[in-house]
This record gives C-alpha cells, structure tokens and sequence, in this order.
C-alpha cells in the first residue's frame, strides 16, 4: 500500500467571505442565497449531500500543485500532465487533478495516490472502487470536473451521477456568443435574443450553454448530445423554471443549480432527482485540504420527467 503523502503545510486558506467576495452567492432559485449556512462537519445531514469545490488556479501554489501531482497522479496522469506545450495548462491540469484526487481522498476515505480512475468509452472519468471495498460511506462515489477562466470546478455525488461546469463571463467574445446560441433549441435562442447585446445577452446564452453541458456531461454523452434535442426554460432571478428532456430522458426529473460564488463566473450542476436524496448541495471554495470551508445551500425543486414521484 502506498503511504500517503504528507505535503508541505499550505498558506493559511483564507475564509470564503475573504475570497473575491463569493459569499452570499448569487444563486438562481427559489431559495435566496442568504440561506446558506455553515457546514458543521463532513458528514453533516442524514444524506450525503451534492459537494462542489471551487478552486481558482492561484489556490495552490505551482510547487505544491506539481509536489503533489508526483507523488499522487497514475502514470496516465503523469504522461499526459508532461504533454503540454505551455507552461499554463500544464498547471492548470495538475491543479484539476490534485482537486479531483485530494477531494475524492476526502470522501473515499482512501489516500489519494490508491485512487483508481478510468474513463468510459466516450471519456467521462469515473471513480473505480478497491477490489472488495466500497467508498467510506457505503455508495459509490461518482465525480464531474469542468475548468474554465482560471477556476476548476469539481462535483461529487452518490448513488447517481453529476455533471458540472464552469464559465466565466469575460471570457467569451460576441462572435463566441453568437456560435454558442446557434446550437440551442429555438425557444432558448428566442429566449437570450430578447435580451439586450451586450452584457445581459451573454449572461444569458452563458447560464443556457452551463445547464446543457452539466446535463450532458451528468448523462455520460458530452456532445454527443444535440444541444438542440433538449429545452431549458429560465427566468432572470428564480433560475430553471422547467426542463424538457431529449426523447431517451423523460421518466427522471432532475435538479439543476445556477450560481454564480464568484462575480462573473457562472457555474451550473445537474443531478437526477432522487427520492432519498439529501436536498442540499455543499459548497468549498480554494484547494480542499479539509472540509472547514463548506457551506450549505438548498437544492431546487425537481423539474422535468414525473415530478409526483419525487418530493420537492
């Protein structure tokens, strides 16, 4: 068994409502962001809740990042890490990756280095449990990773799957915008056009584009998934009003969060709906060396498929 290794101790992690002011965050639903409350500890709840961990590139140092990522990463990992033309995305691959390893270290209850990590057919990581063991807990662990304007974005759930993703606003141009709309559903489209060009349009077509690739990604199918074949109907301040599913997608309702922890950066997570499922998603911002800097939001109502089935 490999011994876990112990880093260096890290600078001081600031608290969340120090870190580009992402508390209260602005979070598109029903319930106002100014219910978020402190998590007590890992294992707070009765139900494993949805975990998010937010971490911008500057939340680890590159000399830790690249420390960590030799003695934590697979040979895949390290092979594909040392691919890289340029220095930056070499470090932002090492800091999603450490992300990914230490955050499900937390939840697994296993050092970072015994995780096993494999992709799907079509390329979507999952967690492979030890011969004979199942993540601490009792369920299987699954994960979602998505990186963008400086911040990697990670998702963890139980019993089911997750998809997640992360935009930031300043990143995309008007040309970007346009090519962006043009692959939603006709109603969407109308939808964003109605905004005024400029800000509001972009917010809008960024907050539909997040919500499809979280709910492509959750499905397993990226885009493989027409953009246009599913519908998201939205509302400025009250979030996913309702969600018309592709024609393979309509027994399941799904929750789906819009929030935004840091100004202009848009981040949008899907889960099915499930009956035994805690409602509420857990929130960390920076590198997650422990679980002190959660906070707890609940999840929306379930929209889409048969709603009578599961709770609100």
């Amino acid at each position: 068994m490999t011994a876990p290794l112990t880093p260096p101790p890290p600078p001081p992690s600031p608290s969340l409502s120090a870190v580009a002011s992402p508390f209260p965050v602005r979070a598109l639903a029903p319930v106002p962001a100014s219910a978020a409350v402190p998590v007590a500890g890992a294992d707070a709840g009765t139900d494993e809740p949805v975990k998010l961990w937010l971490c911008p590139n500057d939340g680890l140092p590159p000399a830790v990042a690249g420390l960590l990522a030799a003695h934590w990463l697979d040979a895949q990992e390290q092979k594909t890490a040392s691919r890289f033309l340029f220095e930056r995305d070499r470090r932002q691959y090492l800091l999603a990756h450490t992300l990914v390893r230490r955050a499900l270290a937390l939840e697994a209850g296993l050092a970072e280095a015994e995780l096993v990590i494999w992709r799907s057919a079509r390329g979507r990581p999952f967690l492979r449990p030890a011969p004979g063991e199942l993540p601490r807990g009792g369920a299987q662990l699954d994960f979602n990773l998505s990186h963008a304007g400086g911040y990697s974005l990670l998702g963890i759930v139980r019993r089911h799957r997750i998809g997640v993703d992360v935009e930031r606003l300043e990143d995309r141009d008007e040309r970007a915008i346009t090519t962006i709309v043009r692959t939603f559903a006709a109603p969407e489209r109308e939808w964003v056009e109605r905004a005024a060009h400029g800000p509001d349009r972009d917010r809008r077509a960024l907050r539909v584009w997040t919500l499809k690739e979280a709910y492509s990604k959750a499905r397993g199918l990226g885009l493989g998934l027409p953009f246009d074949a599913f519908v998201f109907t939205l509302d400025d301040e009250r979030g996913v009003r309702a969600f018309t599913p592709p024609a393979d997608d309509t027994a399941r309702p799904w929750r789906f969060v819009e929030l935004e922890p840091v100004p202009g950066v848009l981040v949008a997570v899907a889960v099915p709906a499930d009956a035994a499922q805690d409602p509420v998603l857990h929130l960390g911002y920076g590198f997650p060396w422990s679980r002190s800097e959660l906070r707890s939001f609940p999840l929306p109502r379930p929209v889409g498929g048969h709603l009578a089935a599961v709770p609100a």
